[in-house]
Formats: structure tokens, C-alpha cells, sequence
């Protein structure tokens, strides 16, 4: 039985029109924001910080159930490629599993160790 599932979405944005990374910042960023108020999500801006055509955003998120991560990534996906006046070029996404439940044995904590 598995213990819970993390779920990462990788996306790469392309602006080739764009010049600078001011005006690159400008159109990224509102997204990244309006992602961790909308959804239960991390999310980070990766790579590309330094070029001013390109990004990749990565948004992570855990649940015990299968089912809601893969919807609540599909929704920030979804989300990603409808708000910025950017063309989505890549997307990823990897769930992955969380222990089988057998694991934990080791690993348990008694009331000794909260403190």
C-alpha cells in the first residue's frame, strides 16, 4: 500500500519575441504567483533565469491519492498555457510513489522523540 504520491510538472516556456529579462520577469512571474494562491502547489522557476527568450517552471505537489495529484497538475498545466502570452514548448509531468507502507518500520517514532 503506498503511503502517498509526489507529483512534479516541468514546464518550458519559449518567448522569442521578448529582448530583455525585465520584460521576460514580467510576463513569467504573475503566472508563478498566481499558481501558489490558486493551487495547493509548489512552484519554482528553474532554469533559464538567466536567458531572456526562455524558462522552465517546475510545480510539485503530494498527496495520499493518485487521482487528485494527477488532476491538480493537469489543472496547473492547463492553467500555465492559458494565462501568459507565452508558447508552452515542453511539459512533463512524474508521479511518482511514496513508500509501500512496509518501509516505515524502521523508521517510527515514539512519543519520547516529539520533544
Amino acid at each position: 500500500m503506498a503511503l502517498g504520491y509526489v507529483g512534479v510538472l516541468t514546464v518550458r516556456l519559449e518567448m522569442p519575441w521578448v529582448s530583455n529579462l525585465k520584460e521576460k520577469r514580467a510576463l513569467v512571474r504573475p503566472v508563478v504567483e498566481r499558481l501558489k494562491v490558486r493551487f495547493p502547489l509548489t512552484v519554482a522557476r528553474l532554469d533559464g533565469l538567466d536567458a531572456h527568450d526562455w524558462e522552465v517552471i517546475g510545480v510539485a505537489t503530494l498527496s495520499n491519492d493518485y487521482q487528485w495529484v494527477e488532476e491538480t497538475l493537469k489543472m496547473a498545466a492547463d492553467y500555465i498555457a492559458s494565462e501568459g502570452p507565452y508558447r508552452v514548448a515542453e511539459e512533463t509531468v512524474e508521479i511518482t510513489v511514496l513508500g509501500d507502507g512496509d518501509e516505515w518500520e524502521g523508521d517510527e517514532l515514539d512519543g519520547d522523540d516529539l520533544d
